[in-house]
């Protein structure tokens, strides 16, 4: 218990550090956002994906979130609770909330504690499919205590007790409007999920899935002089090459996320003098991950990709090992990213108290991967291929349509092929593959493929929520509605009771060690395979001021504080 109290009282400090530089709300126009990962829906709960939580924040907020250092802030709360303070009880089952008081929903009816009550129903019924189920793991009930107090009372002490309402990934949500959208009926709620009342400094006016968003400055925004922005113009779709020249060339946009692209390319655009490049390194890492289980199209829908059928090539570790040795992830740091990318093993590379420091899978080994799938029983063919009781070893790989990563598959196949193994390439527009459709055979979560790659990454600087996104419970499939973000479908009781110990463990120091042995028990088994650590990059104009790129959170987190430059 001793090193109890430092920690949570660390979490509490609490201050926004831009300045702006408006004098009345809505006073300086449009802005213009491009993201060529198009949104699908504005509800968070439903999705997950960046796609849609980014564009999800202007609207709806959490009670607190992270700033640009990493460091909690309250939002929607008055404060952050600590033990200190008494907001978080002595024995660690509960953390009390209290709203700012006078806070009102876009629509002009107050905020209260049963609102998030009613989000935290909302996202823990079994049938909805809540994408962020994994936060609310642990939790025994939320009730409130006054208008403006709810209290958290876990099932067993929990030492960090910020990973429900905590970030842009889970926000409060309005009780009178989603009252009738609980269960199963959550996806069906059309008009909530596209156009939902919030508290954030923007309002949806028009929603387009896969295409674009209008929004207006929400008039019942707790700070009467902001935003100064009155109008925020959000499109999706295109490419990360169309998305950056937008800004840094031609200036017909003012923000671009996500500008996915070689660091030279970015360097020519930005000569243009239009914008510049923001990066920020946090926790994402460009990452494969292997599907443990069957895609076969032979096996009915329902049991396609699920336990039921382990996959009959990659359940082997060995096969999967050598596709590890395989890759020169120096080479493709180099290639893609160059000085914003560094090769790495470690899945959790930051905070750099929680990094493992693992370096064993740096050095490509071409001859010890064809030694690993000589053991494991696969034998060339005539025609190179590998094959083992009549079946050839191919992969299917699939990733999302982006010049960096699609670089990526063409040499990765050609890593594989000197090994033995065939690669059949798919390309899936961003939208599709983390698009909210649970119907959809194409997302991430049915993974009807061997292989995806794309960026992974944590919110905030601790941990456990994370952590817990590789956990048993977390594995799509039909009795969740195919949520969770278990894409490997990878279950290890190891691994499970690391995750139930980091949870009651509040010593910082036996935390981080606890999260070097996760890193290294997930990346051992190979399920996942970590590329490169890379920086989070945007594209800013020059007449935009007030931005604060994040790589902890929302990265348009502080959009209420944007202004024009004049």
């Amino acid at each position: 218990m001793s090193g109890l109290k430092p920690f949570l009282v660390a979490g509490a400090i609490v201050t926004l550090l831009v300045t702006s530089a408006f004098a009345e709300r809505g006073a300086d126009g449009a802005v213009n956002i491009l993201n060529w990962q198009a949104p699908s829906m504005m509800n968070p709960y439903l999705s997950g994906s960046d796609n849609d939580t980014i564009p999800a924040s202007l609207v709806l907020e959490p009670l607190a979130g992270y700033d640009e250092n990493g460091e909690l802030f309250p939002r929607l709360a008055a404060d952050i609770p600590t033990i200190e303070n008494g907001g978080v009880s002595k024995d660690l089952k509960s953390i009390t909330w209290t709203l700012k008081p006078g806070l009102k929903w876009s629509d002009g009816t107050p905020v209260t504690a049963k609102d998030v009550v009613f989000t935290a129903n909302y996202c823990m019924d079994p049938k909805g499919g809540c994408t962020q189920l994994f936060r609310f793991e642990g939790v025994d009930k939320v009730e409130a205590l006054e208008d403006l107090t709810v209290e958290v009372a876990f099932k067993e002490p929990t030492a960090v007790p910020y990973t429900l309402f905590v970030s842009a990934s889970s926000p409060i949500i309005q009780a009178r409007q989603f009252t009738d959208c609980l269960g199963a009926k959550a996806p069906t709620c059309t008009q909530a999920n596209f156009y939902p009342v919030g508290t954030g400094p923007f309002v949806v006016t028009n929603f387009k899935p896969s295409d674009a968003i209008q929004l207006k400055a929400n008039p019942n925004y707790r700070d009467s002089n902001k935003p100064a922005v009155a109008e925020v113009n959000y499109k999706g779709g295109g490419d990360a090459l169309g998305a950056a020249r937008a800004v840094l060339q031609t200036g017909e946009y003012d923000y671009a996320l996500n500008v996915q692209l070689a660091p030279d390319v970015l360097s020519k655009m930005a000569k243009a003098g239009k914008g510049k490049v923001l990066s920020s390194y946090g926790t994402w890492v460009e990452t494969l991950f292997m599907n443990l289980t069957d895609p076969s199209p032979s096996l009915p829908p329902d049991e396609r990709s699920t336990a039921k059928h382990p996959n009959p090539i990659l359940s082997d570790v060995r096969v999967r090992e050598a596709l590890s040795m395989a890759l020169d992830r120096a080479k493709l740091s180099e290639i893609g990213y160059g000085s914003m990318g560094k090769p790495t093993c470690d899945w959790i590379p930051a905070p750099a108290n929680f990094a493992a420091g693992n370096t064993e899978c740096l050095k490509q080994d071409i001859p010890g991967a064809v030694k690993l799938l000589d053991e494991a029983g696969w034998n060339p063919g005539p025609d190179g291929i590998r094959e083992k009781d009549g079946k050839k070893l191919k992969l299917t790989f699939v990733t999302t349509t982006n010049s960096i990563r699609n670089q990526f598959q063409a040499i990765i196949k050609q890593w594989w092929r000197e090994i033995g193994v065939d690669v059949e390439l798919k390309s899936l527009d961003t939208s599709v593959l983390f698009g909210s459709d649970s119907t959809s055979p194409n997302t991430a979560q049915r993974f009807y493929a061997d292989v995806q790659m794309w960026t992974n990454y944590a919110s905030g600087t601790d941990l456990g929520s994370y952590v817990k996104t590789f956990t048993c419970s977390q594995v799509p499939g039909p009795d969740n509605q195919w949520q969770g973000w278990n894409m490997p479908r990878y279950c290890d009781k190891d691994y499970e009771t690391l995750v139930t110990e980091l949870g009651r463990t509040a010593d910082i120091k036996k935390r981080s060690e606890i999260v070097k042995k996760l890193d290294t028990v997930l990346a051992d088994s190979y399920a996942i395979m970590p590329l490169v650590w890379r920086a989070n990059v945007s594209g800013l104009s020059n007449t935009l001021g007030g931005s604060a790129m994040n790589a902890w959170d929302s990265e348009l987190w502080n959009a209420q504080d944007w202004y024009r430059k004049k």
